[in-house]
């Protein structure tokens, strides 16, 4: 089967990267781009040789007239409900750029209106393709270090306007600040709801689904913005305590130099810990055996199982259910976590597990 795939909405830069990631399936294509902006599509339909007749400002009419297999929608945060529910009654699957939404009754209404299409809703964490957080997840799996009793979370970039699509490096003026959906808090900005659902998602894939009974948040925000460049999340489970720490403005971006502190997670179990550090190729594995801890291979995951776009056809085509950190499931829980944690910050004080 050739898979149509349609990128709409871009205003999250990771749509190039995701459009990239069709164009090198070797079963896919861009049947279509879409956004209200045309000229944010430029660069896009010059880079993938996509023709004028493909490109269009009117979501609903590029759905009519290509009639996709996949929807991918990269909105700013807080329209994801409305993203989706716009392209629900067209009965496609759709793949929604991080986070799930900004706040659980919009996570809520994805689920509701992509139920009532009938079609699968994927929401996609970049973290969960690279190799070291997959490596560490089949580790627990096989019972590595135990129960999972703590998770400990560290991650952020310079700024979300310190680079583009595949990663390109650029220096944001202040005026692209200001103009910025990232830097607005109406449209869920801030490095909290940026960074946030990446640990306490892939957090809740790592500890088996459990949930934290109560959460306690603290956000900085630097004088001028409007949105906190900096998070730290406590959340409270049977076992004990799990943080999670968002950061714009580390001293460099973890995909190119690992700031200190390093980005990633340190899990704890009952039998042993691993350190899974974002784009390293290997984890550290401690366990009663090797107290000293070893150094375990992280080889790269190989197709369809190393990027969203070839994971969801995939599941499409093989008629599975989208799974672990994709999935509604964990994303959900997720997105309680961070749900509690804004309202923990907000009101300055801890906030029993709200949904």
């Amino acid at each position: 089967m050739r898979w149509k795939v349609a990128g709409i909405n871009f205003d999250h830069f990771h749509m190039g990267d995701l459009l990239r990631m069709v164009d090198d399936h070797p079963d896919a294509e861009i049947a279509a781009i879409a956004d209200e902006h045309p000229e944010r599509m430029a660069e896009a339909a010059r880079q993938f040789r996509i023709p004028g007749g493909k490109v269009y400002a009117d979501a609903e009419t590029c759905l009519a007239e290509t009639e996709p297999d996949l929807v991918i929608l990269c909105p700013a945060a807080a329209h994801h409900a409305e993203w989706v529910e716009k392209v629900a009654p067209f009965r496609v699957p759709v793949l929604v750029e991080k986070p799930f939404a900004a706040s659980l009754s919009e996570a809520d209404r994805m689920i509701a209106a992509m139920e009532a299409s009938g079609q699968p809703l994927a929401i996609n964490w970049p973290l969960a393709w690279v190799a070291s957080h997959i490596r560490t997840r089949e580790l627990i799996a096989e019972g590595a270090i135990g129960e999972v009793i703590e998770v400990h979370f560290y991650d952020g970039n310079r700024g979300p306007l310190w680079h583009g699509a595949d990663k390109i490096e650029r220096e944001p003026s202040v005026e692209e600040k200001a103009d910025s959906w990232f830097y607005s808090p109406e449209a869920g900005g801030g490095s909290l709801l940026d960074y946030l659902g990446y640990g306490t998602t892939l957090g809740t894939w790592f500890n088996g689904g459990q949930k934290p009974s109560e959460v306690t948040a603290m956000w900085h925000r630097p004088a001028g913005l409007d949105v906190d460049e900096h998070s730290v999340t406590i959340a409270r489970y049977r076992h004990g305590l799990s943080t999670f720490e968002t950061r714009w403005g580390t001293f460099s971006d973890p995909w190119t130099n690992q700031p200190q502190p390093k980005c990633g997670f340190v899990i704890r179990g009952s039998e042993g810990t691993i350190a899974s550090y974002d784009y390293e190729p290997t984890v550290r594995l401690q366990t009663r055996e090797h107290p000293g801890g070893i150094e375990v291979d992280a080889p790269k995951p190989s197709f369809p199982r190393h990027n969203p776009v070839a994971y969801v056809l995939d599941r499409l085509e093989s008629g599975q259910p989208i799974e672990g950190p994709l999935g509604i499931e964990i994303s959900r829980i997720g997105q309680q976590i961070v749900d509690t944690a804004l309202a923990s910050a907000r009101e300055g004080r801890t906030i029993p597990l709200l949904g």
